[in-house]
């Protein structure tokens, strides 16, 4: 865009827009070219895309998920692969960085030009060790420090968070959090998750561990889950729970056979779906009476079925909610689908970049 064009979009006067320029460009963060506009000679300004890379890595449970682009904003390639239920933190990371070395060769570049790489990890990571912290959640990953191990295999500053606060964080830069103070961001996939955003920050806690409300109690006679107590959330919505609650009545089935047969109204599909929204809505309304956040985000594969779970996880939040907090919050679905935690993957690499440098990345995530 010219500089004019830049001044409408954002409001600033053209002299604020004329001296960011400048700025920008002594940094090497843009490139100047003639053009005309309306018949009168103008400048173009466009991001300078340079070599420098951003890595964006999100494992989850049953697959690890890699990107690659200038900017959370600007994905150049991205790949996936399944990854064994209990997988060890080995495996895992040997195949990310098979995944990522490949879209680095096909965008014609080498591992140089990566210059910092985000990593997502679905369980609490300790923020005083860097380490794994849940022998239960994520077994095989136990104790494992990811940011030097992958700092090893990739030669790169590489900054780890778990991948629902990386998704809160993808939503908040680039997605439907956007100017958000006060949000929360829901994974509903194989586990569930959340991301706090407070007072428009990740919201982290003194541990790492803010936001599992996967393991919230709501039912202490409930079934024993994998974190070893019992009746948590996640034994209700989580697939293990679902997929049991069909096996009688549908066999063998896979989240995604659950998710597919539900949208195409099968009774005990949507039934069980149904079910977990009720109890989603008991959690998030103790969540909301703690937390008072404007905006709820529904993200990962289960937010597909949309109404369905949306419908029961309302009215139970309406009915346990106290009143004024449940009628001031938003629930609304993820803008970036089951991306949101690589999106926020690439943010976390960008805030590792120097300032010259994040300037670029920053810039693109933008919208």
């Amino acid at each position: 865009m010219t500089q004019v064009e830049i001044a409408g979009i954002t409001g600033l006067s053209p002299a604020t827009v004329s001296n960011m320029v400048k700025e920008l460009d002594t940094a090497g963060a843009l490139e100047l070219a003639p053009s005309i506009r309306n018949g009168r000679r103008a400048v173009m300004v466009s991001l300078a895309t340079g070599n420098t890379l951003l890595a964006g890595i999100a494992f989850g449970d049953r697959d690890v998920r890699v990107a690659l682009g200038t900017g959370p904003r600007d994905i150049v390639g991205r790949q996936r692969m399944p990854l064994p239920a209990d997988h060890a933190a080995d495996e895992g990371m040997d195949r990310a960085v098979r995944l990522l070395l490949d879209l680095v060769e096909k965008a014609g570049k080498t591992m140089r030009d990566v210059r910092a790489v985000g990593v997502g990890i679905p369980a609490p990571v300790d923020r005083v060790s860097g380490q794994v912290g849940s022998e239960s959640i994520l077994p095989g990953w136990r104790g494992v420090a990811v940011a030097d191990e992958m700092h090893g295999r990739l030669n790169a500053p590489v900054a780890v968070d778990n991948t629902a606060n990386l998704a809160a964080l993808g939503e908040l830069r680039c997605g439907v959090l956007q100017g958000i103070q006060h949000g929360v961001y829901i994974k509903l996939s194989y586990g569930v998750g959340a991301g706090l955003i407070l007072d428009g920050e990740v919201f982290r806690g003194a541990a790492g561990t803010a936001g599992e409300i996967g393991h919230l109690t709501i039912d202490e006679n409930g079934p024993v889950c994998r974190c070893g107590n019992r009746g948590c959330l996640e034994t209700y919505i989580g697939a293990r729970g679902l997929l049991d609650a069909l096996a009688g009545s549908h066999g063998p089935l896979s989240l995604r056979d659950v998710i597919t047969r539900a949208l195409d109204g099968d009774p005990g599909c949507r039934r069980v779906l149904e079910d977990a929204g009720r109890h989603l809505g008991v959690a998030v309304a103790g969540l909301v009476n703690l937390v008072n956040p404007e905006v709820i985000v529904l993200g990962g594969q289960l937010a597909k079925v949309g109404s369905i779970i949306t419908r029961p996880m309302r009215a139970s939040l309406e009915r346990c909610a106290i009143p004024s907090a449940a009628a001031s919050v938003s629930v609304r679905h993820s803008e970036l689908d089951t991306d949101a935690d690589v999106v926020g993957a690439l943010v976390a690499a960008a805030a590792l970049l120097p300032a010259t440098e994040s300037v670029l990345a920053a810039a693109s995530s933008i919208s």
